[in-house]
């Protein structure tokens, strides 16, 4: 083991930011961000709530912009963090306090979800991000002025995120259709700036280590379905007997999040990164899809929920759409991702593109009359026909 790269026993005042040590052993997620994993938790459990009431009100086209937008200011946050903490993680005093500023950002970004899809107001959201980004730009600095080797990469994050958060502070003075398009620019901007950065040279995060936190994240995010699932059967708790329709919900959303998180966690991902490093942005990046749509899919099992015990605005045909659509993105995002480790990645991408597309068919049975209890089962039916080819042919050659 290196012994330069070992963690501390004691958390010190401070001590130098260095790189550590991308060979570090037994390298693991730490306690400070599994804490900071639980504030972003809350913020995604909102976004994912104001969809879910928008679904059911028949406003789902109003709130997908709306929800991607705050999802995105959520997840970028956590992103940033994490590969951060991958390179420069020292766990000392400041540190940990910056970290803690981070999580009162994300905790008044979350109070700030429902005005953002209610009232078109940001102002909670932006401020939120704000904080946990210029948190971030502290830490830049910091490790400008104890990684001498990697210091031209360091200031450019510090001065790029920065600029780019004045850019969100002077985009809410602006009228509101200029504002609105100022947010695709100024989301491109974000995502310019860590390649801009590391093209003075790439920070030192751990292949094994980025892997497990982006697993966790994904089972933090499948706790938005957990919930969903419990919402199908808590309004039946009370001693009464289960009703078939929401029985049938709740079974076909358990074996969707399983299944789900099955195909997930197929892959070696640290194996992957460790072996193409080239890999690290699309693999980065391509988390915004996988994340998004698994909270998107935890909405709609519980308004299909709702459905099961009365009356909503949105048609059934609708509610099976957003439980598909969500699915099927997510198969052919992890593929995407999983293919350069997988020895037929061609075969591997037709049966993951049949799986998708067999999932969104299940719309159009529900449009010619199939009850919605039934297809939520059958939208999960694809996914676990995936999963069963991949333990069939066995490691390292499932989608």
């Amino acid at each position: 083991m290196d012994r330069s790269a070992r963690r501390p026993a004691r958390t010190r005042l401070a001590r130098p930011m260095a790189a550590r040590s991308i060979r570090e052993e037994h390298r693991v997620s730490t306690p400070l961000e599994l804490l900071f994993d639980l504030t972003f938790a809350v913020a995604v459990s909102r976004a994912a709530g104001e969809l879910a009431h928008a679904l059911a009100a028949g406003g789902l086209g109003d709130a997908v912009p709306h929800y991607l937008m705050v999802f995105f200011g959520i997840w970028w946050a956590w992103m940033n963090f994490t590969w951060f903490a991958s390179a420069y993680d020292v766990d000392d005093v400041p540190y940990r306090l910056l970290t803690l500023v981070q999580m009162a950002g994300v905790l008044v970004l979350a109070t700030g979800v429902p005005a953002a899809f209610e009232h078109d107001d940001f102002g909670a959201v932006t401020a939120g991000y704000v904080i946990m980004r210029l948190a971030m730009v502290a830490q830049w600095l910091r490790a400008s002025g104890a990684d001498a080797q990697r210091r031209g990469t360091a200031v450019r994050f510090a001065v790029g995120v920065g600029a780019v958060q004045l850019g969100w502070v002077l985009r809410l003075s602006l009228p509101h259709r200029v504002g609105l398009a100022a947010l695709p620019l100024l989301v491109i901007a974000e995502l310019l700036v860590p390649v801009w950065a590391e093209r003075r040279g790439g920070t030192t995060w751990h292949p094994h280590h980025i892997a497990e936190r982006y697993g966790l994240f994904t089972i933090i995010v499948l706790g938005e379905c957990v919930l969903a699932v419990t919402a199908a059967v808590a309004p039946q708790a009370g001693g009464r007997l289960l009703h078939a329709d929401l029985v049938l919900v709740a079974a076909g959303g358990l074996v969707l999040l399983f299944t789900l998180w099955w195909i997930y966690f197929l892959e070696p991902a640290g194996t992957l990164l460790d072996s193409r490093r080239d890999r690290g942005f699309v693999w980065g990046y391509g988390h915004f899809g996988i994340f998004a749509a698994l909270a998107a899919l935890g909405a709609a099992i519980e308004v299909a929920a709702e459905r099961a015990q009365h009356h909503v605005v949105v048609a059934d045909a609708g509610i099976e759409l957003a439980v598909a659509v969500p699915v099927a993105a997510f198969l052919v995002l992890v593929w995407a991702l999983h293919a350069p480790a997988s020895a037929h990645p061609r075969r591997d991408g037709a049966i993951a593109a049949g799986a998708a597309l067999a999932t969104l068919a299940v719309t159009g049975l529900v449009a010619a009359g199939l009850p919605l209890p039934w297809a939520v089962p059958l939208t999960a039916l694809p996914p676990v026909v995936l999963a069963a080819l991949a333990v069939l042919t066995g490691p390292g050659d499932g989608p």
